[in-house]
């Protein structure tokens, strides 16, 4: 993957502009934060184990 140069970068960020418009890019900002944040939680919680398999009942021999 080649390396973003501040050239790159300015030119994303020129096109962000054009396309958003100033007053929509902080929210677009805080809204990609908060979910990189919210990714990052849910890969730093500790996955819940499975329920253990119902347990088979067991077989009575019929007199």
């Amino acid at each position: 993957m080649p390396n973003l140069g501040p050239m790159e970068l300015v030119l994303i960020l020129g096109v962000a502009l054009l396309l958003f418009g100033g007053r929509k890019l902080p929210e677009l900002a805080k809204g990609m934060g908060e979910g990189i944040k919210n990714f990052k939680n849910a890969l730093k919680e500790e996955p819940t184990p499975p329920p253990p398999p119902p347990a088979a009942p067991s077989e009575q021999p019929k007199s």
